[in-house]
Order: C-alpha cells, then sequence, then structure tokens
C-alpha cells in the first residue's frame, strides 16, 4: 500500500480536501467580484438617494422663535430674540481679506471642491454611529445647508441629506451666494447670528468696517464659540483661539491671499466686552444668563437656545426678588456716592439665595444691571470666600473624626492655642497667621473660635485634620475646585468661589448635610426638544451630627459674634463673615431654616480690564467688612423674604461638643497695642513671612462671652473700643488696613 492510500485509509486525507474546499470558497476572484458588487450597491443606493432627495425650503431656523423665560408663578420675565439678532448683509459689503479669512479656517479648498467633504462626512457619520456625537471636516458648502435648510441633530439621515443637497447646491448656486449665505446664517456666540451682528457684538464696528486681524478672530470663533469668546475664556480657551487666529493667517498667506510682512505685522485683536442684549436692563439679564447658563450645562447648546422656541420658568420668587432688589438698594447703593468717590465706584455686589430643603434660587442679585455691569456678581468666581470657609474646616474636623496634637477629638468645647502667628504644629509647610490686629487669645474654644475667626486656631485645626481631608469634604459640598491649594492657607479661604456656590454649601448645612445644588431652571419645555432639571438635593455628604454642630457654632456668631448685624428676635440664624485679601471682598454668608443666602462685595477696578482693588473706605466707613453692608443686606432681605419673620428654629441633633470641657477663666487680655500689621506674604510656605490671609474683618475680642451657652470665654477682651460701634475718622478705625482671612 502507498502512502497516499495508507493516509487515506487513516482517515487524513479528506482533510486535505476540505482545506481545498474553503479556498476554492475563499478566492481573489470571488472576493473582488463580491467588493465590486458592494460598491455597485452602494453606487445605486446613492444615485436613488440623490434623485429622490431634492433641496428643500428653509427651515425654522431661519425663521426662529423667542424664548419666553417666566417667574416661578407663571408671570412673564423677558422675551428674547423676539426678533432674531440677525441682519443680512451682501457678500459685497464684507471685506474681500475678511471672507477669505473664514475660507481660511473653514475650508480652504472651498473654491476648487464640489461643496462637500466625501472623507469629513464619513468620519462624521461613523461618529454619529458609535455615538461620539459632534465632529468638524464639513465644509463651508455643507454648514451652510446644515444651518439653512435642515437642523443641528447628531443623526445618520441628517448627514446623508447634507451631503446630497449640499452636492446640489453646490452644482445651482455660485461660490459668492453659498459664502454669503453662511457667513449671514452662522452663529457666532454673544446671541449673534450673522457676521453683521457678530461684528457688533464683538468689536461694535458694521462688517464692512472689519479688519483681517478682526475677521480672522470672527472665523477662528466659530469653532467653539462659548469656549473662545475672549470675555469669558479660561487660559486654555484664549491660547486656543489664538492659536486658531494665528493658524487661519498662515493658511490666507499660503492660498495667497495675504502678504507675510503684512502678516508678520499683525497682532491678536481683543474683542471688546460683551453688552447685554436689549430688554435684559437691571436683575433681567442676570437671571436670563443664569437660566442659559444651567441649560447648556445640561446640554441644551447656544445653537439649540438661539433657535428660539423655548418656555422657560425659573425657580425666581418674584416678591423675594424684588425683596433682594430693595434690600441692596435700601442698604448699600443708597450709602454709595459712585460718581464722586473713587473707591464706591469700585463697589459690586453679588448674591444669591437658596430654598435650602429643594436647592430652588429663589432670588439673586447680579449687580447694577445687566447692560451696564455685563458680568454677573452672583455667579463669578474669581474672589476668594475668605473666612466664611472656616466652616467646612470644621465640618471635616467632624466628619473624620479628627484630633488635636495632643489628642482630643475635636469638637465645640475643644481648647486650641489661640496665640496670633502662633506656627502651626505637624505641617511640612510652615504656616503661622495673624489674627485681626494681631490680638492673641488664651485657650479659646472652637465655639470661640468662631465666633472670633481666629485665624491660628483654624490654621492648626486644617493640619490636625490634614489639609486633603478638609478639601475633599469641601468639594463634596459644593466649593469649586478652582486656585483651590491643599496647604494649611485654605484655612483663610485662598480658593475662588462665586455667592452661587457658597450659598449652595451653606445650604447643605442647613439641609443637615445632604447635598444641595443650586438650581434656577425650574421647566424648560420646547416643542422638538427636552431638558432634564437639575435634582436640587442629592445624597447625604457629611453627616446630620457634623453638619448640625456647624450650624450650632454659626448660631453664636450670628447671635454674639462677628455676624452680630444680622441678629433679631425675628428669626433663628447661623452664619459666618469673610474678607478676602487687602480687603477686596467682603462676604456674608447665613442661613436661617427656610432660607440659604450668600451676599458679597467685591472691589473692582473701573480702569480697562477690570482687576481687584479694596473695598477700604466705601461708603466713608473705613474697612468695609462682611459683618457691615453685606450682613446688613442680608438681614434687611431675609426679614422681608420671611413676611417680617419666622418661627422656625433649627432642628439640631447630635451636636458634638468634643472631649476636652474646661471651666475657662479670663487668663489674658489681648496687647492693648498690638503689633503693626505685616503685608501679607504672598508665599505663606515660608516660615517667617505672615501669610497670604490674615485677619480682616471680624470684629476684635468683644466683653461678651462668644463660646457656646455652657462654657466661659478664656479670655477678657481690653477695653479698646470695638470699632464696629465707634465712630472712626475714614481710614483711622483700628485694623483698617484690614488683612484677610476674616
Amino acid at each position: 500500500m502507498g502512502r497516499a492510500d495508507a493516509r487515506r485509509a487513516q482517515g487524513r486525507e479528506p482533510r486535505r480536501a476540505g482545506s481545498g474546499g474553503i479556498r476554492r470558497l475563499f478566492t481573489w476572484r470571488k472576493i473582488l467580484g463580491t467588493f465590486f458588487g458592494l460598491c455597485l450597491l452602494v453606487m445605486g443606493a446613492f444615485a436613488a438617494l440623490y434623485v429622490y432627495v431634492d433641496v428643500p425650503e428653509a427651515n425654522a431656523q431661519a425663521q426662529k422663535q423667542s424664548n419666553v423665560y417666566k417667574y416661578s408663578d407663571g408671570t412673564l420675565l423677558a422675551r428674547s430674540n423676539s426678533e432674531v439678532n440677525r441682519e443680512i448683509v451682501d457678500l459685497g459689503v464684507v471685506p474681500k481679506s475678511v471672507q477669505h479669512a473664514f475660507v481660511a479656517a473653514e475650508n480652504k479648498s472651498f473654491y476648487r471642491d464640489q461643496g462637500v467633504d466625501l472623507k469629513g462626512t464619513a468620519r462624521g457619520l461613523i461618529n454619529t454611529v458609535s455615538g461620539k456625537g459632534k465632529q468638524g471636516g464639513s465644509t463651508i458648502t455643507q454648514q451652510y445647508v446644515k444651518n439653512y435648510y435642515l437642523t443641528q441633530d447628531q443623526t445618520v439621515t441628517r448627514k446623508l441629506k447634507e451631503l446630497v443637497i449640499s452636492l446640489k447646491v453646490d452644482q445651482r448656486t455660485s461660490k459668492d451666494d453659498i459664502l454669503a449665505g453662511y457667513l449671514n446664517t452662522v452663529y457666532y456666540g454673544r446671541g449673534a447670528s450673522g457676521i453683521q451682528a457678530a461684528a457688533q457684538a464683538y468689536y461694535g464696528v458694521d462688517a464692512k468696517d472689519l479688519d483681517t486681524s478682526q475677521g480672522a478672530y470672527l472665523a477662528a470663533l466659530l469653532q467653539a464659540p462659548s469656549q473662545y469668546d475672549w470675555a469669558n475664556a479660561s487660559p486654555a480657551g484664549k491660547k486656543l483661539v489664538k492659536e486658531r487666529w494665528a493658524y487661519t493667517l498662515n493658511n490666507m498667506v499660503d492660498e495667497g491671499w495675504l502678504d507675510r510682512a503684512e502678516r508678520d505685522r499683525m497682532t491678536f485683536p481683543v474683542p471688546d466686552q460683551p453688552r447685554a442684549a436689549p430688554g435684559m436692563e437691571g436683575q433681567t439679564g442676570y437671571l436670563v444668563e443664569a437660566a442659559n447658563d444651567e441649560m447648556k450645562r445640561q446640554g441644551v447648546t447656544d445653537e439649540m437656545l438661539d433657535a428660539g422656541g423655548w418656555t422657560i420658568t425659573l425657580n425666581i420668587d418674584k416678591k423675594k426678588q424684588k425683596q433682594l432688589e430693595k434690600s441692596v438698594d435700601r442698604r448699600l447703593e443708597d450709602q454709595l456716592d459712585r460718581k464722586n468717590s473713587k473707591v464706591d465706584a469700585t463697589v459690586q455686589a453679588g448674591a444669591t439665595s437658596v430654598d435650602p430643603k429643594t436647592g430652588k434660587v429663589v432670588a439673586l442679585y447680579g449687580g447694577v444691571g445687566a447692560t451696564e455691569h455685563y458680568i454677573s456678581n452672583a455667579t463669578r468666581q474669581d474672589y476668594q470666600p475668605a473666612s466664611t470657609f472656616k466652616p467646612l474646616v470644621l465640618a471635616s474636623a467632624l466628619e473624620n473624626g479628627a484630633t488635636t496634637q495632643d489628642g482630643d477629638l475635636i469638637g465645640l468645647n475643644t481648647v486650641y492655642d489661640g496665640t496670633s502667628r502662633r506656627p502651626v504644629v505637624g505641617s511640612d509647610i510652615p504656616f503661622d497667621p495673624q489674627n485681626e490686629d494681631d490680638i492673641s487669645y488664651d485657650d479659646p474654644t472652637v465655639a470661640t473660635a468662631m465666633d472670633k475667626s481666629i485665624n491660628s486656631v483654624f490654621a492648626q485645626m486644617v493640619v490636625d485634620v490634614t489639609p486633603a481631608a478638609v478639601k475633599k469634604t469641601a468639594l463634596a459640598m459644593g466649593v469649586p475646585d478652582k486656585n483651590f491649594p491643599a496647604t494649611p492657607s485654605l484655612t483663610l479661604g485662598t480658593m475662588n468661589a462665586s455667592t452661587w456656590d457658597m450659598a449652595g454649601v451653606y445650604a447643605t448645612l442647613d439641609n443637615h448635610g445632604k447635598k444641595v445644588t443650586p438650581t434656577i431652571v425650574k421647566s424648560a419645555v420646547h416643542r422638538d426638544r427636552t431638558m432634564e432639571p437639575v435634582d436640587g438635593v442629592g445624597g447625604q455628604v457629611i453627616s446630620r451630627a457634623s453638619a448640625d454642630t456647624v450650624t450650632k457654632a454659626l448660631t453664636e456668631v450670628v447671635d454674639v459674634g462677628s455676624g452680630r448685624e444680622a441678629d433679631t428676635a425675628a428669626y433663628d440664624a447661623a452664619g459666618k463673615t469673610g474678607t478676602a485679601e487687602d480687603n477686596k471682598a467682603a462676604w456674608f454668608t447665613a442661613y436661617t431654616p427656610e432660607l440659604t443666602t450668600a451676599v458679597a462685595l467685591f472691589g473692582e477696578s473701573t480702569k480697562d480690564g477690570g482687576g481687584q482693588v479694596s473695598l477700604t473706605g466705601t461708603a466713608n466707613s473705613g474697612r468695609a467688612n462682611g459683618g457691615g453692608f453685606p450682613a446688613r443686606i442680608w438681614a434687611d432681605y431675609t426679614l422681608g423674604a420671611l413676611g417680617g419673620g419666622s418661627n422656625a428654629t433649627f432642628d439640631l441633633e447630635g451636636v458634638e461638643r468634643g472631649e476636652t470641657t474646661v471651666t475657662e477663666t479670663p487668663s489674658a487680655t489681648p496687647s492693648e497695642t498690638p503689633e503693626p500689621s505685616r503685608t501679607p506674604s504672598e508665599e505663606p510656605e515660608t516660615p517667617s513671612a505672615t501669610p497670604s490671609e490674615t485677619p480682616g474683618e471680624e470684629t476684635p475680642p468683644a466683653e461678651t462671652p462668644s463660646g457656646t451657652p455652657s462654657v466661659t470665654p478664656s479670655v477678657t477682651p481690653s477695653t479698646t473700643k470695638d470699632p464696629e460701634e465707634e465712630d472712626w475718622p475714614p481710614g483711622e478705625r483700628p485694623g483698617s488696613d484690614s488683612l484677610p482671612g476674616q
């Protein structure tokens, strides 16, 4: 028997026959035939689609509706886009170099292509199918077709229609007409649709007066209008838009539309500050802006808002809103001389009021008026919250079961060393903050330290808890992660936060530790779209015992401490004052069982570009501290908002007193002649330097005990008069050259 016969006999030969069958099934000829067959099928389908899809009439986007904004009771607040902010201009009006800038930025081959980018469209289809969302790559013709004939929906059907209609439009319409349509329909941000509105919104000129550099910025802006708007852009956004501006001009040089020497002489054209749309005067513009911003965070794009058709009901309570405006006017604006006082002209007030049980923003104050001061002082995050952060240090200590360096569990009766400029113990980063007026306290309790806002106590407490743990607690409670150092200096509120943020943080304390997220949109209804409202109340971020213990401490601050300007028998209140470095901001954030409100004053230069300046001398009152104007505004507003008062009281459980309970007797008197205050150091890590924040606005030790009811303070202050009660000449009030932290 031969080898072949043997293999067949052993049953191995059939396997060769089988593998040969597979090879015969997948021959190159069959593979190529299948491929070409599929290609013909796709081509046939596209041909059918081309015949079936015709150029439609202009879509509803070209005939935009207004957005209607209402108070919580359904009454009208404002209408926007009743007539869309657009003025159609002929292409001949737009300078040729500006036309070329848009082509260079968006579609260099515009004058040469057939109106479509097959590669970009294919990529867009794949991304849409895979759920990666909006992607670039479309030609100017395709973008014009999408804006004028179709919708912004990211679907395969819409993209296929865009491809077919673009081919037909390119065949039937001149390139100039397509470019004109594109420039007049595209959205530029700031509520501006079309190049004429954009030229006015960003540079205060007509489209015909735009220069090449300005045109290049507007063209660069289209990639991300919100992110690239210079007035609101982050440092990263500013870097990106400058790079895209340069990219646009360089492309113009490459295409022969701009001389290289002229390009090299160009500098970036910083746009004008934004101006609110007509009809948005007073607080209306701020309320509408806050609502729009919240909708954007919920996935509603600028284009969707600009298209109109929304009915947006806010959580704003009309009566409380009017009360807040009146309180700011009565307790602040009526005291200022903005025309004749350089200091008064710099004062900016902001406030946010929240229902702690729901998170609803019931009132908001953004400034003197949205058409006069574009930036909302209620939501801006460029100032420090200062000592309004100290309650969060205590909250973190309680939540983490932290102990002192001596091993004592931290609570309201825990005793600390209150020596001014005392170096903290247990930290790798040296820190020795000065107390207000450089006053030292012998063995104050935590409750007393909160009343007096004793910096040295809370600096040590941060080290005892660890800065990282304190930051973690603060982030969980709603403090934004903006310039937030995980170092001992954070005890003085050296991060950035808005009144919106801090109202949410304190509402979380008010709500017994359940997270409160301020929300201004009650509902947003649109015929074609939906928006899920923000859930204002979340889960437990700190325990009820921790939250209620902090509340107990803060009631003493209002009763006998630095916040006593807000004290009244008409309601139960808890809160904290704060003054930022160099008196650039003054805060009072406080709450009743029914209402949480953060009020702040900011010193903002009236010169171009703004900048932070000191509030010292506001209304000829010396130091503008949190216990002054902000506390008075808060008290006036709260009394009115609660209808003259409330019988509601804080329902506190599990208040933690701490392990060390002592009967304190006066054992030391603060120095009657404090050492001169040192200039705050920019680097508190240096052992010999005063930290970047030291006291600024809290009252000096008062003779009235300020600890918890069961504890007598450990120090009797000197008989030096209280600067809040004495009529001192401007600038001569003790500590008027305030340092931060209080």
